[in-house]
Formats: structure tokens, C-alpha cells, sequence
């Protein structure tokens, strides 16, 4: 007896060594456990504050999605526990209790009733996966079970379960499950939604409820019978439960700020979490907005703008194109990179230098009157000309000479100067020497360059770099000067004085508007203390809109954003340096501009009669070709706009005069179908030009 007694302690001594050492030997038998398939998975993108702004695939087309017990619905791991292993806090990875009730339960059912796996056999099954179902592989599984917990705790254990496991078709992970099948983080799940995420990885390709709804239905549902059996739910949320639909179809992934999300993906390819800078909420309701108001230009048009935060150079909301899927809008180009032509969204920083340097002041006299720079001879939008105004009213009206004037004075070569050193890349025609055609868009400059400005002018004149991910901050000596405190109030002054669109307040946002040559780019920035925005619409190729304006088309959506942006629009504060004036108060050599006969004489001849738009072989999209017509939609009429020639002018479609038409410079002609056309002008003194357009 007592040989025997110490036989058995003997042998109980070996077994509880070799168990205190199971992770040892599993090691040394099957080697090193690799986890890379729990760290590697989706790149996310996520806003300011962790929301998720858009998800991306796996290199082999999958969906893994990174996510935390503590990211979960406490009532999906509740299930979750009870349903696939109870005892999960208590053993050291393997069940014996789970795997003796399993074998018993085979052999009284001549057949595998349950498999007695904990959640630790499963987690080491999906990071080795194996096709076979023996008594080797089972055996592997319950070694590899044991080396994850002896090296990582419950809730890594826990965490890697909820990455790793099957949903069905591409869609690894809980969180992946939850946006594929209700469209939301998991969070928050009603206790529908998470029975039925318990209950697809034990069979993810036969219940999978976008194929195989009823059972998926069946598997949820037992699942709850279990939670109410074990007293984990009450008999009336059982029966709520049940009655929750299951989804048949799989929904999209969230796909917010695409754009901002592919090129935070492009600067750094090897992080797979990134944080931007854009705000969740603020993004999607102005994607709406872009979305909303898309549909009024035309079917190949396009909306692009940023929300700048002032203080910080954050950008809140990136939207590169209204609609990302839309390949005749060119919705997967980012146009706030796009080199465009601001027209006369710059002049605000020729006006600022001009203060700047002491050559006028907001209440300055300026001459709008027919003008000769060398060979250059600027007109105003409207054909018109205004006589003397102040700069002030110069700027709000956005009068083309004055304008031309003090870039004359401040000097092209400076101007161009000043705005790339504040950051902006200037782009110049084929490297053409600045000329006084900068003042009205003679240049090349993107959207982010241009917020870049209109929020140093918010800032005071100092420029900083737009920062698009979370927690970057500027560095002091990453600040520009654009121009001084002074004249960036007094532009701000004068902005917020600009005649608002129609039914849109005035006096709130400092803004002004812009429209390149031949009606192709429509601008309108914006800002106020705290924000600026800066939009632009037109077409990614760069054909002409008829009568497209940054007023019209850019402005409108401008103040929605800021309407949207909510919060009081707070003006910038006054500097204590600033002069407060009128014309006549003003120090004699301010109140007018001083006259250079050289550059401002008036032109003695009249300047050669052209057609300015349409130009000559434009293809002019008026709604004909999508049945617009059919539909009852009002068409667009086609602008008619010619420079130089003596007044009265004549203006003739295919022969016909245009009989609605003023006899100035500009016109507009209501077309009766597409095809081809002769638009034609007369003066005068008998001068024409003609160019043939195609209307569609």
C-alpha cells in the first residue's frame, strides 16, 4: 500500500510539473506562437475624436478592423461568454470540464455535438488555420492555447477572439461585422444584433444572414434561449429579441473624407490607425451640402472645399469632390489639389499689400475708369465702369481697374513674392514672368493654398501650414508673414461689408468671390474669427459652365457651410494702431492714389473687337443631351461676352440677331436644341468676330 501510495505521489508530482511547464513544452514541440494575423488587418481612418471616417481593405481584399473589449456592447460580451465559454475567466485556456461534457456528449450521439473549444483554442485555431479536424490538430490547438495565456493576459486573449473571428465571406472581426450588417460600431447593439454576432463565427459561411437569413435567424435565436435558460436576460427581452429583424443584405462601409483618407494613407502606408484633424459631424453635412447643390451645375460639374480651424491651421472638413463614385464628375480626384484659376479671389491680397506699404487705405480714392496698363487694358465683369470710389467700395464691388492699379504699384514680381513666402504655391503660365493679370486670375494656385491665405488674413497676417491629422501642432517657426496686423483688419473690415448672395445675411464673414476667364472656375472664400472656408465649383476638366460666378454658384455654398458650421461668427478684433477714417479726414497723400499718366492714361484707340465667351470650339453643356428639356427643366440661356469694339454692338446666333439682347458687350441667347453654332458680334464701325460652338 504504501509502495503504491508513493507510486501515485510520484506520479502526480511528474503531471503537475509537466502542466506547471505546458507552455514550455508546447513551445518546444510546436515552436514560437505568430501573432501577426491579430496585428495585422484594415487601416482605418478616424476623425478628431476616434470616430471612424472610413475603413480600407486588407491586401487580400478583406475587412479586419482593430477593436477593444472596451469598444464592445457589455451585453455582446455578456453573450458572448455564455454562449461559447463560461468559464473563460477561470481556466488556463483549455476547458477540461467543456472538452470531458463534448466527448460524452459525441459518444452518446454518435455524432460531434459541440467541440468543447474555449475561446483561447479558438483564437489559436484562427491564427494557425488548419482544415483538418483530429486528434493531432485538436491536440495542437490545446498546446497553443496554453502558450497564448502563459504570455498574454485574459483581455489580450479576449481582444484577439474579437479581431480574428469569421462573419462570413470577407468580414473578420466583430466591429467589420457590425458596420457590414447593421451599419453601425458595436458599441451600442440591441440584443438582437448582438446574439446574432455571437452566433455566426461557430458557422460564418452557412448563416451568414446576407445569403442564409433564416439561419442565421435559427442560430440567433438559440443564442437568446440559452441567455434566458441561464438567467443572463429576462423572458421579455428574450421574446423582444426575437422579434428584431435580421438583416438580408450587407450595407456599405462608412466612406467620409475619402480624399483626406487616401492621402493620409499615401504619407504614412505602414500605420494602420490614423487620427485627422477633421471633425465627423462637421464632414458629412457638408458632404451633403456638396451632394445637395452638385445636381444645379450640370452633370459633369464638381464642388471642392476645406473648414479651416484659424488658430491652428486644422483642417475640420476636407472635401475633395462631391461625389467620390461619379467617374463623369472625376469624383476620385481631389480637386483642393488641383491647379485652377482664382479670377478674383486674390485681389484682397493686392489691397492688403497696397495698405501695407502705405500707398492707400480703405478710404483712398480710386480711379475705375477706362485704363491702359502698357498693352493691358482691364475691364469689369459687368462692362462697366464706376468712376472714383474708395478702395473699399473698390473691393466689396470687385472692380477690375483699381484693382490692376495697385498691383501696379505694389509691383507683380512683389506680389507673387509675398503670397509664396506665406506658403502658397503660385503657379505661373508656362513660367511666364508675373504680369498685372494676376489680379484678375492670370496664375495658377489649389484650393489648400488658397485656405492657407484666407485663414492667415483671419490670423492676422500670419501664415501656417494646414495641418491634417490630429494632435500635429505648428511650430513657431513654421509662421509666415503675409502682411501686417493693420492691413489684414482692414481687408477683414471690408470683406465683412461685401453684399451677401440672395437670401443670405450680411455682415457676418468676411468673404469675397471669384470667377476665372471663360466662366470655368467659381470660387467664394470666407472666414470669421475662429474658421475659414474656401469653396470652388466648375468642372475637373476644365471646360466652360455658362454664366457660372463665384456668386451664383460658390458663394451660396459658402455661407450654407457656415450656417452649418454653426457657433456666432465673431469679427476680427480691431488692432489699436489701425486708422478709423473718412476720404477727408484722411493725411492728404492717402486720400487718393497718386497718378502715374505712364500706366493709367486712357486708350486712345479702341481696342480690337474679340469674342470672349464662348471661345471657339467650346462645347457648352445646356442640358439638351440628358433630355432636360423633357423633363419640364428650365434650360440655361448661353452667355454672350466680347471685349474692345466700339458701342453699339450686335450680336447674331447663325445668322439671327439676338433680339433680347442690350446693345452693350454682353448678352445671352436662349438655344432651342443641340447641335453645332455661329455666334457672331458686330460694332459700330463695322468691326466682327465669329466663333462656331457646339451646344449639348
Amino acid at each position: 500500500v504504501r509502495a503504491i501510495a508513493f507510486a501515485l505521489f510520484g506520479a502526480g508530482l511528474v503531471l503537475a510539473m509537466l502542466f506547471a511547464a505546458k507552455d514550455r513544452i508546447a513551445s518546444f514541440t510546436y515552436g514560437a506562437l505568430d501573432l501577426r494575423a491579430a496585428s495585422e488587418g484594415s487601416s482605418v481612418v478616424l476623425d478628431r475624436n476616434g470616430r471612424l471616417l472610413r475603413p480600407f481593405t486588407t491586401a487580400d481584399g478583406r475587412w479586419k478592423l482593430p477593436v477593444k473589449a472596451g469598444e464592445i456592447d457589455p451585453v455582446y460580451l455578456e453573450l458572448l461568454r455564455t454562449y461559447e465559454d463560461k468559464r473563460f475567466e477561470q481556466h488556463g485556456g483549455v476547458d477540461f470540464l467543456a472538452m470531458a461534457r463534448a466527448a460524452g456528449q459525441s459518444i452518446r450521439h454518435q455524432r460531434i455535438v459541440s467541440g468543447g473549444s474555449t475561446m483561447t483554442m479558438q483564437v489559436a485555431r484562427l491564427l494557425e488555420p488548419r482544415d483538418e479536424r483530429s486528434f493531432a490538430a485538436k491536440l495542437r490547438q490545446v498546446a497553443r492555447a496554453w502558450q497564448l495565456e502563459a504570455s498574454h493576459s485574459k483581455s489580450d486573449v479576449l481582444d484577439f477572439y474579437l479581431t480574428l473571428a469569421p462573419y462570413g465571406g470577407n468580414i473578420e472581426g466583430v466591429r467589420a461585422a457590425s458596420l457590414a450588417y447593421f451599419g453601425k460600431e458595436p458599441k451600442r447593439l440591441s440584443l438582437g444584433e448582438a446574439a446574432l454576432l455571437v452566433a455566426l463565427p461557430q458557422s460564418p459561411e452557412t448563416r451568414r444572414p446576407d445569403r442564409f437569413a433564416n439561419a442565421a435567424r435559427r442560430a440567433r435565436d438559440r443564442v437568446i434561449q440559452l441567455a434566458e435558460q441561464r438567467g443572463i436576460i429576462s423572458v421579455a427581452d428574450a421574446a423582444h429579441a426575437r422579434l428584431e429583424a435580421v438583416p438580408d443584405k450587407r450595407k456599405t462601409f462608412p466612406m467620409l473624407a475619402p480624399h483626406a483618407a487616401e492621402a493620409a494613407l499615401r504619407a504614412r502606408p505602414d500605420t494602420r490607425v490614423h487620427h485627422l484633424a477633421i471633425d465627423h459631424r462637421l464632414q458629412a453635412t457638408l458632404e451633403a451640402l456638396a451632394r445637395d447643390r452638385i445636381e444645379a451645375l450640370g452633370p459633369k460639374s464638381a464642388i471642392a472645399l476645406l473648414v479651416i480651424e484659424n488658430a491652428t491651421g486644422a483642417v475640420r472638413a476636407h472635401v475633395g469632390g462631391a461625389e467620390y463614385f461619379n467617374a463623369q464628375r472625376s469624383g476620385s480626384i481631389d480637386l483642393t489639389q488641383a491647379v485652377r484659376s482664382p479670377g478674383s479671389a486674390l485681389k484682397p491680397f493686392i489691397y492688403a499689400f497696397a495698405f501695407e506699404n502705405g500707398i492707400a487705405h480703405p478710404e483712398t480714392m480710386l480711379d475705375d475708369r477706362p485704363s491702359r496698363f502698357s498693352s493691358y487694358s482691364p475691364e469689369n465683369f459687368d462692362l462697366s465702369f464706376q468712376g472714383m470710389v474708395t478702395a473699399r467700395k473698390a473691393l466689396q464691388q470687385s472692380l477690375n481697374v483699381p484693382a490692376v492699379e495697385l498691383l501696379a504699384d505694389v509691383g507683380p514680381a512683389r506680389f507673387i513674392a509675398r503670397l509664396r513666402s506665406a506658403g502658397a504655391d503660385i503657379v505661373l503660365p508656362r513660367e511666364a514672368p508675373p504680369g498685372l493679370a494676376a489680379a484678375l486670375g492670370g496664375l495658377g494656385i489649389r484650393l489648400s493654398d488658397m485656405a492657407k491665405l484666407y485663414a492667415a488674413m483671419a490670423r492676422g497676417g500670419t501664415s501656417l501650414p494646414l495641418l491634417t491629422r490630429e494632435g500635429d501642432l505648428a511650430v513657431a517657426d513654421q509662421e509666415r508673414r503675409l502682411s501686417d496686423p493693420v492691413s489684414a483688419w482692414y481687408i477683414s473690415d471690408i470683406l465683412r461689408g461685401t453684399p451677401p448672395p440672395l437670401n443670405a445675411l450680411g455682415g457676418r464673414i468676411a468673404f469675397k468671390t471669384g470667377t476665372s476667364y471663360g466662366y470655368r472656375d467659381a470660387w467664394a472664400a470666407g472666414y470669421d474669427r475662429h474658421h475659414s472656408i474656401v469653396v470652388w465649383a466648375g468642372r475637373p476638366d476644365g471646360a466652360p459652365i455658362s454664366g457660372l460666378t463665384g456668386r451664383t454658384a460658390a458663394a451660396p455654398i459658402l455661407f450654407d457651410a457656415f450656417a452649418r458650421l454653426g457657433g456666432e461668427h465673431e469679427a476680427m478684433p480691431r488692432p489699436p494702431d489701425a486708422l478709423v477714417a473718412t476720404t477727408a479726414t484722411l493725411p492728404p497723400p492717402l486720400r487718393h492714389v497718386r497718378k502715374d499718366t505712364a500706366k493709367t492714361a486712357v486708350a486712345s484707340t479702341t481696342a480690337a473687337l474679340k469674342i470672349a465667351y464662348p471661345p471657339d470650339g467650346a462645347r457648352v453643356d445646356l442640358g439638351f443631351l440628358r433630355g432636360q428639356e423633357r423633363q419640364g427643366l428650365e434650360r440655361n440661356e448661353l452667355a454672350l461676352k466680347a471685349h474692345g469694339g466700339k458701342l453699339p454692338l450686335i450680336w447674331l446666333v447663325n445668322g439671327n440677331p439676338v433680339t433680347d439682347a442690350e446693345l452693350r458687350r454682353q448678352a445671352h441667347w436662349l438655344p432651342d436644341g443641340a447641335g453645332f453654332a455661329r455666334v457672331s458680334v458686330m460694332d459700330a464701325s463695322g468691326a466682327a468676330d465669329s466663333v462656331v460652338i457646339r451646344i449639348e
